[in-house]
């Protein structure tokens, strides 16, 4: 993984191992595979609740690797992203990309379970139900698609406090999301059943249990009966509770209704979960469910995050030490060294460990965000070319890193190439979804790039969108 930023105060190189920057995010609407629930005031929007992490989206990866397969979706790259939210909850909102609570992960005992969960939201992008939503959501963000769920969030809050007329925030927000809000709540009851039937055929071919989909299901139709009773079914968007329950309890029990996880797999999954409390919780609760007389890789691990995050460093770093003795070769643990070494201000002793952290892991883009990082505080300006080096290659691959951008303007800045640091300064101020500060920023940039170059054109590019907010069309 790399760096994590604090849920109230962040810190440097938010978007690394963990980014954790809302204290409460968003919860799945109309369109979740496992039901809404509460969601924030659209102040929260401002702190993007999303959780980025090598090693956790590198299991996310594995987990829908097959199932992608199976639905034959796997020229469309569908990405798994991770909100911070502790509510059981995952959905989809465009063809590419399959959002996933850390609540889920976190809740989910085996990797079957939290599998089931991304094999229905499979099912939904596989059987056309997001033809209403993809014309609009297709090119957006994430950020702004976050930003429109915790709009409707607050239009929803306010409706069930009778308020919405009066409360000026809603009804403003409530027009430009009555077109999300229409096509979310089009997901009728036949779709949800459908992405289940897909969902279990796409785990049937894949040799998985559907067992790990009913118990998860189950465990939230328990948690909703209260909720239904006396509901009209007609005018709900998911299968009444006991319905959907025992319709996956029929399709569900395959030939491979009693196949077990491989041990690797469960401790891998064990492993992230771990990982989530240490960075989440707070310490009497990771002291509670990994307590010292668990000796597990995946308590140890824990323990050790959760003792960087709020205890003693030098205790932490033999901590984490101790657990890469355990396991030479594991790259996330040299990431969690170089992480803790560079968010205490050592910079310097912080590259060796996420140089070998980026050539172990399978997917090291965002260790070489931090790696690039690094590199940059060490105020080398040879050591800047490096990090330019890493930083262009993990955003050509993926250019959601928006911390990669503010890095690539620092490492610019060192090496005096003003015209390219406000370039690339422009680019972080897109991604974080500011577009005023990226226009100014990109007209600035081109009056210092040779017109007609490559930066000079990504400039203009940055510098005539407008939102379609503002009357513009889509660039």
């Amino acid at each position: 993984m790399s760096a994590a930023s604090d849920p109230v105060k962040r810190r440097p190189g938010s978007e690394r191992r963990l980014i954790l920057r809302a204290p409460r995010a968003v919860a799945a609407m109309v369109a979740c595979a496992v039901a809404a629930t509460a969601i924030p005031t659209p102040a929260a929007a401002q702190r993007m609740p999303l959780i980025r992490d090598a090693e956790i989206e590198q299991v996310l990866r594995d987990y829908t690797r097959p199932i992608l397969k199976a639905a034959g979706l796997t020229q469309q790259n569908i990405k798994v992203i991770i909100i911070n939210d502790r509510a059981f909850n995952a959905f989809v909102m465009d063809g590419r990309r399959i959002f996933v609570n850390a609540g889920a992960l976190m809740e989910s005992q085996t990797p079957n379970q939290i599998i089931g969960v991304l094999a229905h939201e499979t099912g939904h992008i596989a059987g056309g139900h997001l033809a209403k939503l993809r014309t609009e959501l297709s090119n957006a963000s994430t950020i702004a698609i976050i930003t429109m769920l915790l709009g409707l969030g607050a239009v929803a809050a306010g409706a069930r406090s009778s308020q919405v007329g009066g409360n000026p925030a809603a009804v403003a927000i409530a027009a430009p999301s009555a077109m999300i809000q229409r096509s979310l709540l089009a997901y009728q009851r036949q779709h949800e059943e459908q992405a289940d039937r897909a969902g279990v055929k796409f785990l049937t071919e894949t040799g998985q249990s559907a067992r790990g989909m009913v118990e998860t299901f189950k465990r939230f139709s328990d948690q909703q009966l209260f909720a239904a009773q006396g509901a009209d079914p007609y005018l709900m968007s998911h299968p009444m509770p006991r319905e959907r329950i025992a319709a996956l309890q029929e399709i569900g029990r395959t030939q491979y209704w009693d196949k077990k996880d491989p041990p690797e797999l469960q401790l891998r999954h064990d492993m992230m979960r771990a990982k989530l409390s240490g960075f989440l919780d707070q310490p009497g609760v990771v002291a509670r469910r990994y307590p010292l007389s668990d000796q597990s890789l995946p308590a140890r691990y824990a323990r050790a995050i959760s003792t960087y995050k709020h205890s003693d460093l030098r205790q932490a770093l033999a901590q984490i030490e101790a657990l890469i003795q355990a396991q030479p070769n594991n790259p996330y643990f040299y990431e969690l060294k170089g992480q803790v070494l560079l968010e205490s201000g050592r910079a310097a002793e912080a590259v060796p460990p996420l140089r070998r952290a980026v050539a172990g892991a399978p997917n090291p883009l965002l260790i070489q965000v931090m790696l690039a990082q690094a590199l940059i505080a060490t105020n080398d300006k040879k050591a800047a070319d490096d990090a330019i080096g890493y930083l262009r290659q993990a955003l050509v691959a993926d250019p959601d890193i928006a911390d990669g951008y503010a890095q690539l303007a620092k490492a610019y800045g060192q090496k005096g190439d003003i015209a390219q640091a406000d370039l690339a300064a422009a680019q972080a101020a897109m991604a974080r979804g500011d577009t005023r500060t990226a226009r100014q920023l990109a007209m600035r940039a081109k009056e210092r790039l040779p017109v007609g170059s490559p930066g000079w054109v990504k400039a203009d590019d940055i510098a005539s969108f407008r939102p379609p907010t503002e009357g513009g069309r889509r660039q």
